[in-house]
């Protein structure tokens, strides 16, 4: 069997990425090959294709994408916990942008009913990163949260996963275009840029318990001027800012455990995917643009044919 998928042979601009046929992969034992239906495009994935990330052992042609969903193709040995035609969301390091996928078990859960596979094709990444920067910032009850870049994939499953855990309020920075989304999604949205640290002392004037950067060195800073406590002000982005201003770094891994927990939090209806556009496989590198732009809010989708 062959597939269709996207990949590199080369590092660079996005139109390094190029069709590509190759063998449909086996499941070994404890294995699952999924028929992908969707696939994020995440700024990692961006990060492969220009070089910056670089898996040790990872050799061309390379297929990008982290996170997809699809149905069950085959199961390997030992797989008891998925059967084929099953609805499922996962994450991978690579390869996501391929008609197959091949992953172990254990990074895979079921997909709800209610869940569209364009938007469980772009969850696992974003909804799994705002989980493991949340907890590692302890937000819970009564807290006051400031999200940076609360309009991207990441910052808009941060502000609600806040909420979700008792946040008493939500600050989210954005461009004045979506600060209604923001409201929408439960944050009292603030602009970003010059006078940030006072716009935030509007709203919280004894400053903020807990800051996620999810926009770079300017707001990082801004962050540790209204935190109450920095050691509960982290990035996303810009570790070497962060390691300047000797904040904490994330640390944390993707597990099935961590997915779970917040594709039930998805199906109680306490988070919700904005999908911003959608791409068919063969149009990655359009897609890849898109996210690099800046532009926009929400997720970028990839389709599969069928």
């Amino acid at each position: 069997m062959r597939m269709n998928a996207m990949a590199l042979r080369e590092y660079g601009a996005a139109d390094v990425l190029r069709p590509v046929e190759l063998d449909v992969p086996e499941p070994g034992p404890g294995q699952v090959r999924v028929r992908v239906r969707a696939a994020g495009v995440m700024p990692f994935d961006i990060g492969i294709r220009q070089g910056v990330m670089r898996p040790p052992g990872v050799e061309f042609p390379i297929v990008p994408g982290n996170e997809f969903a699809g149905t069950v193709d085959a199961v390997g040995a030992d797989v008891t916990d998925f059967v084929p035609g099953q609805g499922v969301l996962g994450f991978s390091l690579l390869g996501a942008y391929a008609e197959y996928v091949v992953v172990g078990a254990g990074q895979l859960v079921a997909k709800p009913d209610a869940m569209d596979f364009t938007v469980a094709g772009g969850f696992p990444g974003n909804a799994q990163g705002a989980h493991m920067a949340l907890s590692a910032l302890g937000v819970g009850p009564g807290d006051t949260v400031l999200v940076n870049g609360a309009a991207g994939g990441l910052g808009t499953l941060s502000v609600q996963l806040a909420r979700a855990w008792g946040a008493t309020t939500v600050i989210g920075t954005a461009s004045p275009r979506n600060h209604a989304h923001l409201r929408d999604l439960g944050a009292i949205p603030v602009e970003y840029g010059y006078g940030l640290e006072e716009r935030v002392r509007a709203i919280a004037p004894d400053g903020v318990d807990a800051a996620l950067d999810g926009a770079g060195a300017q707001a990082l800073r801004a962050s540790v001027a209204v935190a109450k406590d920095r050691s509960r002000v982290m990035s996303m982005v810009d570790d070497e800012e962060a390691e300047r201003l000797g904040l904490p770094l994330i640390r944390g891994t993707r597990t099935a455990e961590r997915l779970a927990e917040v594709t039930d939090l998805y199906a109680k209806g306490l988070l919700r995917v904005h999908v911003r556009a959608t791409f068919p496989l063969a149009q990655a590198a359009a897609a890849q643009r898109e996210v690099e732009s800046g532009h926009g809010r929400g997720k970028v989708i990839l389709t599969m044919a069928g």
